[in-house]
């Protein structure tokens, strides 16, 4: 599984149409048949300041997901533009028990 944290700074007053833009974009990404989760979250403190929380089963369906026509047109036609600041990380999950480093004398 493939966990995706996005995090955009907005150009000041554009926070609210990028929300408006987000909610139709999260619920568009919730039908993807490759998308586990796709959360968005608006920041409390500086409202122009968003995360967004993405969970594909690979990074075929996240590849998918930016090939979407709704990734093109929410997130890079309107989004991007009023973006100020734009960041993104993938991660892998750290699997229970898992032993990466070939310690066998535990915790």
């Amino acid at each position: 599984m493939l966990t995706v944290i996005a995090r955009y700074q907005v150009q000041t007053g554009m926070g609210d149409l990028v929300a408006m833009t987000l909610a139709k974009h999260v619920t568009a990404t919730r039908t993807e048949p490759g998308c586990v989760q796709f959360v968005a979250y608006r920041s409390r403190k500086d409202r122009e300041h968003f995360v967004l929380y993405e969970q594909y089963v690979d990074d075929e369906a996240f590849e998918e997901h930016r090939k979407s026509p709704h990734f093109r047109s929410y997130v890079e036609g309107t989004i991007v533009p009023l973006l100020s600041e734009r960041q993104s990380d993938r991660y892998d999950e750290i699997e229970l028990g898992q032993d990466l480093t070939g310690d066998q004398t535990g915790g």
